[in-house]
């Protein structure tokens, strides 16, 4: 029987599969495993931006009105266990290693096949259906995509319900290079006669999905045209907001995340709960007791320190809107590093609008870019390029002053470091 740290290096082991995308393989996986999708209660999330906040305001409020909710997302922060949790606690290392004991001879039988190995990803899905089908069943699953949607491995449940976030531009190397294109593959996850509700913005996306949706006989509910948002308030540590549907209205709720795309994010959850019958007050309730880290997620406050995930465009601006209204009178300093097949131009030029001293740095990640290639594309006044991003983060937090703050951005998986640092050297 393996051990834990032999479970997680075996699930590592698969990366070097790559990203394969198709249902093939799961669908020989659940077949072999008694068709666990089956016996699940799903709702589905996909979408560019905000799946990890919206899957965490949707379980908060369900975990308020009483329900047992297990989750899937991707990346983690801090531990692999995340990945799969209950009610926002992830899995036991034990867990962990039951799982993997439990699927892994059917993941070697599949090597034999000609249908081949199953990719990390595919490996990570196949835990959370078996461990929420047969280990720890839940009154509801939310489970993320992983990528894109119509060929993700996730694609291989039947929800009650999908949710498409948004549509930006990430990973289009693989799901295409406009708009439309991703849109497309975003709304493969929408099913036969299942509903829709989406943030998406684009015309040209929402003519996709609203396309989609005609095919599959799937009533849509699009947050622009059909959610009513008001009375915007930004609050200290999050933002205040009225949000009306048909003859509902909620006033003055509040989340303690910040940024006016968290809004976005939780109306889509407020619609959710809607759609399951949950009444205000645990709406409410639940919403204010979201959090999700990584997320313009405050490490220090004296000196004060941020940490955020943005890793696309569309991130990158809400990053910066966020920045500039919530701490218009501090001066900014970041810490950036990102993962090579992104978006970089789009990412690095739109942070001259900060006004902030940039350093850019790299970080120990197969895909992770150069801090010379960061730091070519830039047009700031002020940049840097320091490759030592733990001692620079040393330095900077002991010598940041009262009227000063620090951004750490660029990529989760960067943040997922600096996470496990910060802990380690702000404690010795």
């Amino acid at each position: 029987m393996l051990t834990y740290e032999e479970s997680i290096d075996w699930i590592n082991s698969r990366l070097k599969f790559g990203i394969k995308p198709g249902l093939e393989r799961m669908e020989w996986m659940m077949k072999k495993l008694g068709s666990p999708e089956k016996k699940l209660k799903v709702i589905h999330i996909g979408g560019t931006n905000g799946k990890g906040s919206t899957v965490t305001y949707l379980r908060s409020i369900l975990n308020e009105a009483g329900y047992r909710v297990g989750t899937f997302t991707s990346p983690y922060i801090e531990t692999f266990n995340e990945r799969i949790s209950v009610n926002g606690q992830p899995i036991t290392d034990e867990e962990i290693i039951q799982l993997v004991n439990s699927i892994q001879p059917f993941v070697e039988e599949i090597e034999t096949t000609n249908l081949g190995s199953l990719t990390e990803f595919e490996v990570i899905t196949v835990m959370a259906i078996y461990y929420f089908a047969y280990m720890n069943p839940m009154d509801m699953t939310i489970f993320e995509v992983g990528l894109g949607g119509r060929l993700d491995s996730t694609n291989i449940l039947q929800p009650i319900l999908s949710i498409i976030t948004n549509i930006g531009m990430d990973h289009v190397n693989i799901l295409g290079h406009t708009v439309a294109e991703i849109a497309f593959e975003k709304a493969g996850i929408i099913k036969n006669e299942i509903p829709v509700i989406t943030g998406a913005k684009q015309k040209e996306a929402l003519e996709v999905i609203k396309n989609k949706s005609k095919e599959m006989n799937a009533k849509l509910f699009i947050s622009r045209d059909d959610f009513k948002v008001e009375n915007i308030r930004t609050l200290n540590r999050g933002e205040q907001f009225t949000f009306s549907y048909s003859n509902v209205q909620y006033q003055n709720l509040v989340i303690n995340m910040l940024g006016k795309h968290q809004i976005e994010n939780a109306i889509l959850a407020i619609r959710a709960a809607i759609f399951l019958h949950i009444d205000e007050p645990m709406i409410r309730e639940g919403l204010k007791k979201a959090f999700w880290p990584g997320r313009m997620e405050v490490l220090s406050e004296h000196p004060f320190v941020i940490v955020d995930g943005a890793h696309n465009p569309e991130g990158i601006n809400s990053l910066i809107n966020t920045l500039q209204e919530h701490f218009p009178y501090k001066k900014k300093k970041m810490i950036f590093a990102a993962l090579s097949d992104k978006e970089l131009t789009n990412m690095i030029q739109p942070l001259a609008k900060l006004d902030a001293e940039v350093y850019f740095t790299e970080f120990d990640f197969p895909r992770a870019a150069s801090a010379e290639q960061l730091f070519s594309l830039h047009l700031l006044p002020q940049a840097k390029v320091n490759k030592n991003w733990k001692k620079l983060l040393e330095e900077m937090f002991n010598a940041l002053e009262e009227n000063e703050m620090l951004i750490i951005s660029g990529s989760l998986y960067f943040i997922s470091n600096v996470k496990l640092f910060f802990k380690e050297f702000t404690q010795i």
